[in-house]
């Protein structure tokens, strides 16, 4: 894979021409600045910038000012590679406070092992409705210990009105849910992105994790999706390396709250 043509490709396609993530969510492009506003359910931030040490605070400021003005706390996407190269220093000098540092990993779906197996009496099922949505958001709610409310919301709607943009599994041991995921399909893209992914612990460490993204490949390919995007944390990197997914930046998240 080359790394810079891919990284440039992933951040033309689904940051600088980034599309709303879900209904009743809205992009806008201003400036050097792509940003996306959502109701209170949804996901409000900032995707992308293209900016310097003479643009960036006022920027930054901005954003901060179109985002109180809605009533909405927001997140700024900073990737490793963005620029000014102390544009993180400048959001958190601003207000706004940093979570843990992912990896952007990205991997050609046909260089991938996904011969991944499940253990006995594990099997996978896709989420259709509400009670599969409440199956997924009883693993996430367990294996993160967050409150997974405005997940179901997002993916009950997505369900509804775009279901052609979203995959949900869950992994079920007899009728106990032990792992669950999804996968958003970004139309007019060669992108399918793997989130969520969480084992309930118990279950970690037996290939549960492992066996869900190999599905979730599988159904990218179905779609006619090339590339396969994930944030990965400290603990999923050295799986998803194993499958053939590769590191091409660092993603870090950066919140403002109201």
């Amino acid at each position: 894979m080359d790394h810079q043509a891919v990284l440039a490709l992933y951040d033309r396609d689904m940051r600088e021409g980034a599309r709303p993530d879900g209904p009743g969510a809205r992009v806008e492009r201003v400036g050097s600045v792509v940003r996306q506003v959502a109701d209170g359910e949804g996901w409000n931030g900032v995707v992308w910038s293209d900016l310097d040490g003479a643009t960036a605070d006022r920027a930054i400021a901005e954003q901060i000012d179109r985002f109180r003005g809605l009533g909405r706390d927001f997140e700024w996407k900073l990737y490793g590679h963005d620029l000014p190269p102390d544009l993180g220093a400048r959001l958190v000098e601003a207000g706004l406070r940093p979570e843990p540092e992912e990896t952007l990993m990205i991997a050609e779906g046909a260089g991938l092992t996904v011969d991944a197996g499940l253990p006995d009496g594990v099997r996978v099922v896709t989420a259709t409705d509400a009670v599969g949505v409440d199956l997924v958001v009883d693993v996430h709610e367990k294996a993160f210990g967050t409150d997974g409310s405005r997940l179901r919301h997002r993916l009950l709607a997505r369900l509804a009105e775009q279901p052609d943009t979203v995959v949900a599994v869950v992994a079920l041991a007899g009728d106990e849910p032990v792992s669950a995921a999804r996968m958003e399909l970004v139309p007019g893209t060669r992108f399918a992105g793997l989130w969520g992914g969480g084992t309930v612990e118990g279950w970690r460490g037996r290939g549960v994790y492992r066996a869900l993204v190999a599905h979730r490949a599988r159904a990218a390919a179905t779609h006619g999706y090339r590339y396969l995007q994930v944030d990965a944390s400290a603990m999923s990197r050295p799986i998803l390396e194993r499958l053939g997914f590769q590191a091409l930046s660092t993603t870090t998240p950066y919140i403002y709250a109201m």
